[in-house]
């Protein structure tokens, strides 16, 4: 049997992959425009990442890893604690 063969067999028997962190595109877009966001009003802020995570009540590492662009490990609901909490300590100018 060829390699081409049984690649399409294969497919016929082998159920669809779906990766468990796959995003819709629409999903990756909000969350993209969330960080943008985000990393803006952390850049004014004069809170530490300490004190943002704290006062979102989010552990450290997920404001690291905001920071990082690990956009994969926030979901939409954690962006928008974060944008809240900095859009209520951001400086008024």
């Amino acid at each position: 049997m060829s390699t081409a063969r049984s690649y399409a067999n294969a497919e016929l028997t082998d159920p669809p992959r779906s990766c468990p962190d796959e995003l819709d595109v629409r999903e990756l877009e909000k969350r993209t425009r969330l960080m943008r966001i985000i990393i803006r009003l952390i850049a004014v802020s004069d809170l530490g990442s300490r004190d943002i995570a704290r006062r979102a009540g989010l552990p450290v590492q997920k404001v690291s890893d905001l920071l990082a662009g690990r956009l994969e490990h926030l979901n939409v609901e954690e962006l928008y604690d974060l944008r809240r909490t900095l859009e209520t300590e951001a400086p008024l100018h």
